[in-house]
């Protein structure tokens, strides 16, 4: 059973290296058509290759479950149409021993995705989008809001109007409140500066107390501000959840849950990120009834099409569930494993009725 494994391992390796290669040029070739749209003086042709360059570790991670399958599929086709897989199934290999085979290549891809997905992809991602930015000489405009977008920080509700790529802050207003919400102070700072852990320097200062004896104004050339912001809170505004990494996403949505904020769509981001590598064990079970393949079933490019078809409905659909659910304010983990969840079963009742033909 193991030469079986490592020849497996062998054909589907290949098959999968294939498909990424071609899913990934297609890509890179959309993003660079894209990019070259908004090209200009300053963002010139070198940092557009840049940029593409930095997306595809980011397009490796979502396309994995996609070239997962259909590679799969495309290896296993083809040794049922030479009749390989009949001889290894008359020589006495399971069912169960099939599944236990691809099982075990899939582990290597499970945590390749996973290192994709938390070191690779987050930080390639961030420095595209901060790459770009600096490239067109511009900032993060903040548009939740007109005025810009609000965050609860403790007892203080903290105005951002801009954010810089290395994620210093522009015109930012600092509403402090005592523990009945009744408001003492409003700082206005032209620029914010990330310290240390808990420290901030603001820039252009000009403080506005309130109190019974009336209000004071304070202007200051530079102030420490003490807060829970930090640049790997505010780094999701220049990233969507989704290309985040779950240790970014935990810290995020734990942040909103304290300050009584939603969170939903970050959670499911999170668990996303969690479940989304063991789809792969998923893909490699859906593909193995096509292990039954035939020459006079059909051609070949249409189990590869079959294959393609279910990854990009997996792959569609699961960005669908998790939009309803962070909507519907569904449980993240239902909304984050349903499309898996589903595919499984259709995995399992492709593979029982193959047996029972």
């Amino acid at each position: 059973m193991n030469l079986l494994t490592r020849y497996l391992g062998r054909e589907i390796y290949l098959s999968i290296a294939l498909v990424f290669a071609a899913l990934i040029a297609l890509f890179a070739f959309l993003d660079l058509i894209h990019e070259l749209n908004v090209m200009q003086d300053q963002y010139h042709i070198g940092y557009v290759l840049m940029f593409v360059a930095l997306t595809i570790p980011g397009h490796i991670y979502e396309l994995f479950p996609v070239a997962v399958l259909v590679g799969t599929i495309f290896a296993l086709v083809q040794m049922a149409s030479s009749s390989e897989l009949t001889i290894y199934r008359a020589s006495g290999a399971s069912l169960w021993q099939m599944m236990g085979a691809l099982f075990k290549i899939a582990l290597p891809l499970v945590a390749l995705s996973f290192a994709f997905s938390e070191f690779v992809a987050p930080p390639s991602e961030r420095l595209a989008q901060q790459l770009r930015l600096k490239a067109q000489n511009a900032q993060v405009s903040l548009k939740e809001f007109r005025s810009g977008v609000w965050v609860k920080d403790e007892l203080s509700f903290v105005n951002v109007k801009n954010v810089m790529p290395d994620t210093s802050l522009l015109n930012i207003d600092i509403y402090r409140f005592d523990e009945s919400y009744r408001l003492q102070s409003i700082t206005h700072a032209g620029e914010a500066h990330f310290v240390e852990q808990g420290l901030w320097r603001l820039d252009d200062v000009r403080e506005t107390r309130f109190s019974r004896q009336g209000i004071n104004i304070e202007e200051m050339d530079a102030r420490q501000w003490e807060s829970a912001l930090n640049p790997g809170i505010l780094s999701v505004l220049l990233v969507v959840p989704e290309q985040m990494s779950a240790y970014d996403l935990y810290q995020y949505s734990a942040h909103l849950k304290e300050n009584r904020q939603q969170s939903a769509r970050y959670e499911i981001a999170m668990w996303n990120k969690l479940v989304y590598p063991f789809a792969l064990l998923v893909m490699m079970i859906l593909a193995l009834p096509f292990a039954s393949y035939h020459r006079r079933s059909g051609g070949i490019s249409g189990m590869v099409f079959m294959g393609i078809a279910l990854g990009l409905v997996f792959h569609f659909v699961g960005r669908l569930f998790a939009s309803l659910g962070a909507l519907n304010n569904w449980q993240p983990l239902f909304s984050a494993t349903a499309m898996t969840g589903l595919f499984l079963l259709l995995g399992m009742a492709l593979l029982w009725w193959t047996e029972r033909r």
